[in-house]
């Protein structure tokens, strides 16, 4: 039986049935949004994606994201603080369409990246994170460039494994620790100019997913198309999509580029 957004939703009614929890589904955009009636805070969810991983891996993906929502749901009851958890605190990388106030309509805390995407800041709780709010930095009394500098430093402290996948020539380099910060390491200064060193041709690097950080050695025409095909693709698939435009990378900068057909842009 083919699975569709208003059968996802049902699935997801069913096994969310609470009296503390409201569930409502927008067509418009295909989400479907679990809120706590007391404080209407909550999380939204792109159907679309789970309706990928569903078919992927069945019952068990729709098991994951329940216990996600619930564990998420849960932190967002009791009351988080910085002070003490300075080495759970991780930038997180979000399309600039994300939202920038929290649903109870406080501010959430966020710096600019490039012209796709910004940097929001997570406090790691185990199976789930809290996007930190200003109410949060003015609870502890800190500085916005002091959470900066802390995710900032995090972010570097991480493991950096990956996998090489080499097609048409050119070699694709693959972050998924899946641990919840592999879109993140694009801001690993270090890491960018250490691939950037091995590279033969020009790097480009993309984040189609927050569960993702793809760099390519891109050496021919071809590569270009094979990247902005793979990236939108994982872009459609991902649980927290954020851009299907790659970047190139050089002096140390990111250039969201366009690509169309086969060949790389003039400009």
């Amino acid at each position: 039986m083919k699975m569709t957004s208003l059968k996802m939703k049902k699935v997801l009614e069913d096994r969310l049935s609470d009296s503390n929890l409201n569930t409502s589904y927008n067509r418009e955009d295909d989400t479907f949004r679990v809120e706590l009636n007391n404080s209407k805070q909550g999380v939204s969810i792109k159907l679309p994606s789970v309706i990928g991983k569903y078919n992927q891996h069945g019952d068990q993906a729709i098991d994951e994201l329940v216990e996600h929502i619930k564990e998420s749901l849960k932190i967002m009851n009791e009351t988080q603080r910085l002070k003490g958890m300075e080495k759970n605190i991780f930038p997180v990388i979000r399309s600039t369409s994300f939202p920038t106030k929290a649903k109870s309509g406080v501010n959430l805390v966020f710096k600019d990246h490039t012209a796709e995407t910004r940097i929001f800041y997570a406090l790691d709780l185990g199976k789930s994170y809290r996007l930190v709010d200003e109410e949060m930095l003015e609870t502890d009394g800190w500085s916005t460039q002091r959470i900066d500098e802390i995710a900032s430093f995090n972010i570097r402290s991480l493991e950096n494994d990956f996998r090489i996948d080499t097609v048409a020539e050119n070699d694709f380099y693959f972050f998924a620790k899946q641990d919840g910060y592999d879109a993140s390491r694009i801001l690993n200064d270090a890491l960018l100019e250490e691939i950037k060193g091995k590279s033969k041709g020009e790097l480009a690097v993309a984040v189609p997913h927050q569960d993702v950080l793809i760099m390519a050695d891109i050496q021919n025409k071809s590569g270009y198309d094979i990247l902005a095909q793979m990236t939108m693709k994982f872009f459609t698939e991902g649980r927290i999509p954020i851009t299907a435009l790659p970047f190139i990378y050089e002096e140390k900068k990111l250039i969201p580029i366009f690509i169309l057909a086969k060949n790389k842009p003039e400009n």
